[in-house]
């Protein structure tokens, strides 16, 4: 039931909002692929939704182990409505994401070496989540498809209440995208991006610290937003450009930029991520063959991002 009540809390709210006016709007800007201002006000959908589930399942006894995460998770959101109204200073909204992180993954029981790594993760994931929410449908579909993986996985992990809360996650994005699918009539904007970065981080590292799935499992699931945020800023950063600066040089940036609509982005991506779950299931009753798994996995990627490369030049070498 926890994930109906998160889909129809996040459909109503949604609903509500849009028949109201004076919202927070998202305006088009050197990074942005839209050109009409657009409501950003999916988040508090996704989250509220997600709140009733929480509350749900921690009345059922099934959410003690992620209880830590579901805290954290709200206490970003919260920073970052904030953000979408205001606009916070940008060394705020990072220290907001390393406090939310460690204190998290303390409450775990990472420490050590661990913990510093585990930090950089979720710090990382939960920012590279945000910049990747920058054409219709894509985010809020990676999160229905993503934690709809991670759900699946837990069940067939046993591990109930980490899967109930997996897919509530997964139900409140599915009601977010019918507003988002392109052409998006609202956008998910950082009180949604930021807290469902934060969440397939952490939730991650908890699912593979219970054993509930491989440490590989939740990188191959969210591959398509990993891969593409990682590569073009450590390209950015190896060209002596500020990677903090808005720009347009992600992949699925310049694949709408070289004629492909929202619609055909959304619908390539949910199939290459489908590809990566794929991989991902195959790890788990298949680990003597992790190195040939991530070796077809690296491959794919490269494939794919030549390819643009090389679209890319040519439209920039046209007269």
């Amino acid at each position: 039931m926890a994930p109906l009540a998160a889909f129809l809390v996040c459909w109503m709210l949604l609903s509500w909002l849009l028949q109201r006016g004076r919202l927070p709007m998202d305006h088009p800007n050197e990074r942005s692929l839209h050109v009409t201002p657009t409501p950003r006000i999916g988040g508090l959908g996704i989250m509220a939704g997600v709140g009733v589930a929480a509350v749900w399942l921690a009345e059922a006894g099934l959410l003690q182990a992620a209880l830590p995460v579901v805290l954290a998770a709200f206490a970003l959101a919260a920073v970052s409505v904030l953000d979408d109204v205001r606009g916070l200073p940008v060394a705020l909204r990072f220290l907001a994401h390393f406090v939310a992180a460690v204190a998290c993954l303390l409450a775990l029981g990472l420490t050590g070496w661990a913990l510093l790594a585990g930090t950089l993760a979720v710090v990382w994931m939960t920012n590279l989540y945000n910049f990747m929410d920058g054409s219709d449908g894509l985010a809020g579909g990676m999160a229905a498809i993503g934690f709809g993986a991670l759900a699946l996985a837990a069940l067939l992990g046993d591990a109930a209440g980490l899967a109930a809360f997996c897919a509530a996650i997964a139900a409140a994005a599915l009601a977010f995208l019918r507003f988002n699918f392109p052409p998006a009539r609202v956008f998910m904007g950082d009180a949604g991006s930021i807290p469902l970065g934060f969440l397939a981080a952490a939730l991650g590292i908890l699912g593979a610290m219970q054993d509930v799935w491989p440490w590989l499992f939740p990188l191959l699931v969210f591959s398509p937003f990993i891969v593409d945020a990682s590569v073009t800023l450590a390209r950015r950063g190896l060209r002596g450009e500020k990677i903090w600066r808005a720009h347009r040089s992600h992949y699925y940036q310049r694949v709408v930029l070289l004629g492909a609509s929202h619609r055909q982005l959304a619908w390539a991506v949910y199939a290459l991520m489908l590809a990566g779950i794929a991989l991902a299931f195959a790890l788990r009753v298949l680990p003597q063959h992790t190195p040939w798994l991530l070796i077809l996995w690296a491959a794919m990627y490269l494939l794919i991002f030549l390819t643009i490369d090389r679209r890319w030049s040519r439209l920039r070498n046209e007269p």
